[in-house]
């Protein structure tokens, strides 16, 4: 075993100093070149390396092309504009000058490294993923403040923004989870000009591929995308438009990267493009989670996501719960008129409601779509007697949640005391009118019922919800219950409360406390009584 052992130590030692000595091979073949033209060939052995297949010989040449290529444009030794075909530049290589045809050769070295960095983008190992997303960011750092193509201020400023739309392409892959890269590329998406490209490189990309598929699923590729989308921060005013990875001594007017409308009018086509196409179910979660928090505030026109948000609360279940927040603020801060709101709503009533993780921010929105004090009597009574007829199956932490809603809705609208006040009929079976199964809420006569559900319940198991259903025997107060405190309780939670063990309070039985015995309480059984 020892020899094997000794083997395995030589060969790593060996691998260690073979990674050594290619870096330093690397870093005099960069200084050779930058020294002297007449070592420009030395670039083919680095780009070599660049292809290796060892881990630490790529990253090793992705440092060295990264301080190659970045000196060699800040020398300006690079070919200016659009770099000629094969033929032409034959044509043209006798009327070329020695300079002109060594910052043509080198350009053209400049691009393979470019599309073989690219490439790495999507290597097996995420160590050089990341080597070659760093380099790519710092070319396109060094293209905007050495630009390689002609300016043309009546579109843009010095911005590379073809090698930011490559490098976005590359992340948005419809076959791998870049989730770890995209983190990586975060910190860039601080730069206002980085950011607002990238949103643009976004709504170019998005369609290209969707339309392709048809606008079929793509799972793995929707999800990068919006892994990317959603980390897109926006500024809340335009003079936090300061941090810039290419800055411009004069600022021409046309400059779209510094004005806060651009940036937002960029964030909402970015999100809209996305939007239109069919999305995977836990997709329309994600995004409905964020929507009214990082999307609606950020948007030039809040009210063009009425379509997205109208299908999602068409679709049912978990979806239609999330989609109620972006509603919300659609209606509430934008005039938004909804045909048959309270309609959609009555009929999310569900018994999985209580059971599904929003169930919390459900009551939460439900309460304030119904603490309007203007709303028809017909409506409110048709809300607490759905919810009183589902409490009968609930978990004992919803019913802590729907027993203290329903009295809030009693207290609101003095006019539905008429489902707790009927006539006594003990004696006689009656049978129900309310019509649970009916959509409308104006149809399911639940003023013609009571909330006889909530007698029941005094005979629950519970302690907590026999208690709080024994509250409808005695008028309701005058003041509302703070449902939020019991909003987020779970049957852990519930179950720790009642199995601690109440502290007996000491029953005091001298005023004065004995200390030894037969002493005490003014010496009095010390005069009377002795130990002998």
């Amino acid at each position: 075993m020892a020899p094997a052992k000794r083997r395995n130590v030589i060969s790593a030692k060996t691998s260690e100093q073979s990674g050594k000595r290619a870096k330093i091979d690397l870093n005099t073949k960069v200084e050779n070149v930058l020294e002297s033209r007449k070592n420009a060939n030395d670039v083919f052995d680095i780009l070599e390396f660049l292809e290796s297949e060892k881990q630490k010989d790529v990253v090793n040449a992705v440092n060295a092309c990264s301080k190659l290529f970045c000196t060699l444009l800040e020398k300006k030794e690079l070919f200016v504009g659009k770099l000629p075909g094969e033929e032409e530049e034959e044509a043209l290589r006798g009327g070329l000058s020695a300079e002109e045809k060594y910052r043509m050769f080198m350009r053209h070295r400049y691009n393979s490294c470019v599309e073989i960095l690219l490439e790495h983008l999507n290597h097996e190992l995420h160590d050089v993923k990341e080597s070659a997303l760093c380099c790519l960011m710092k070319f396109a750092a060094g293209e905007g403040h050495h630009p390689l193509q002609d300016l043309d201020w009546s579109e843009h400023y010095s911005f590379p923004r073809e090698l930011i739309q490559a490098v976005v392409d590359r992340l948005l892959t419809k076959t791998t989870d870049n989730y770890l890269l995209i983190s990586r590329f975060f910190e860039f998406l601080e730069m206002a000009d980085v950011r607002y490209y990238v949103m643009s490189s976004i709504r170019e990309n998005v369609p290209k591929v969707m339309d392709k598929n048809k606008g079929a699923l793509v799972p793995v590729y929707q999800n990068n995308v919006f892994t990317l989308m959603s980390n897109i921060g926006m500024p809340s005013q335009e003079s936090e438009l300061t941090n810039f990875m290419i800055k411009q001594e004069a600022r021409h007017e046309d400059w779209k990267v510094a004005k806060l409308n651009e940036h937002k009018r960029a964030f909402e086509r970015m999100w809209l493009g996305f939007l239109k196409y069919q999305l995977p179910s836990s997709m329309y979660k994600k995004i409905l989670v964020i929507l009214h928090v990082s999307i609606l505030p950020n948007l030039s026109k809040p009210t063009l996501m009425i379509d997205f948000l109208t299908a999602a609360y068409e679709v049912g279940g978990a979806i239609s719960l999330l989609a109620l927040n972006g509603l919300f603020v659609l209606i509430h801060q934008h005039n938004l008129d909804y045909p048959d709101f309270y309609k959609k709503l009555y009929n999310l009533l569900e018994p999985s409601v209580f059971h599904v993780k929003y169930r919390a921010r459900f009551f939460h929105l439900a309460n304030l779509f119904l603490s309007s004090s203007h709303l028809p009597v017909y409506l409110v009574a048709a809300f607490a007697k759905r919810l009183a007829r589902l409490a009968l199956t609930a978990p004992p932490t919803a019913l802590l949640i729907v027993l203290p809603f329903i009295y809030n809705l009693i207290r609101r609208h003095p006019s539905c005391r008429v489902l707790i006040h009927k006539p006594s009929t003990q004696d006689e079976p009656v049978e129900d009118p309310y019509l649970m199964d009916e959509e409308d809420p104006a149809q399911c006569r639940a003023l013609e019922s009571s909330l006889w559900e909530i007698k029941t319940l005094q005979n629950h198991y519970h302690p907590d919800v026999a208690k709080a259903a024994g509250s409808i025997n005695t008028p309701l107060s005058g003041q509302e219950e703070d449902i939020n405190k019991v909003l987020e309780i779970t049957t852990y939670e519930l179950m720790e409360r009642d199995l601690k063990k109440s502290q007996l309070k000491t029953v005091p039985l001298e005023f004065e406390t004995a200390t030894q015995l037969l002493k005490g309480g003014g010496d009095v059984l010390g005069q009377h009584f002795c130990l002998d």
